[in-house]
């Protein structure tokens, strides 16, 4: 099955080269952008998302809100990502309309498992995999072999967050995630290119 491949925004506010960067990735071939752009006033961040809605269209990427569900609606984005503290949901899943993309963040196995059980969501974010930079200094990685327990209770698709790398896409593979996220996809001098080796190493 192909993989699911998330470019999360790396959190240094709204500009121009950021929407730049999400059309590339979009024409690169990611499946989801997902805005993760916390100390954003609200007008801002629906500005934002609604240019990232337009920079992707005619490309199967979709736009997705951290956390955020009601920008999410109010600038036509596809779907909404919900952090630990997020409503629960399958409460979400009731006031959105049909096709609405939802996925949440765990962080281990019992509560992969509990997250599918209460229903509505598309996917599971799985992390921190491997030491990351955007994560607080301490915070001790899961490991791939927490998440191939994790894939391994749970019907949903899985993606790997946290660390996530060309060279480590195989390990990740292996484990049984669906696909990865990350921020330091930004960062790629070919985002194209990339994105090709990531699919291949889930071939392998």
């Amino acid at each position: 099955m192909r993989p699911i491949i998330c470019l999360v925004t790396p959190g240094n506010g709204a500009s121009s080269a950021l929407i730049d960067r999400i059309a590339a990735a979009a024409r690169a071939g990611v499946d989801f952008v997902q805005i993760r752009e916390r100390e954003l006033d609200d007008r801002t961040l629906l500005a934002l998302t609604r240019e990232a809605f337009a920079a992707v269209r005619g490309t199967p990427a979709r736009v997705l809100v951290n956390a955020r569900m009601d920008i999410a609606l109010a600038a036509g984005a596809a779907g909404v990502h919900l952090r630990g503290d997020s409503p629960p949901a399958f409460r979400v899943r009731s006031i959105v309309p049909a096709g609405f993309v939802i996925g949440r963040s765990v962080h281990s196995e019992a509560e992969a498992v509990e997250m599918e059980a209460r229903g509505g969501c598309d996917y599971l974010m799985f992390g921190t995999v491997f030491a990351s930079p955007s994560k607080p200094a301490g915070q001790r990685p899961a490991g791939t072999d927490v998440l191939k327990r994790v894939t391994a209770r749970v019907g949903l698709p899985v993606l790997a967050v946290g660390g996530v790398s060309v060279d480590r896409a195989s390990e990740i593979a292996r484990a049984g995630a669906a696909g990865v996220a990350a921020i330091g996809l930004f960062a790629s001098g070919n985002l194209a290119a990339t994105i090709r080796e990531l699919r291949s190493r889930f071939d392998t």
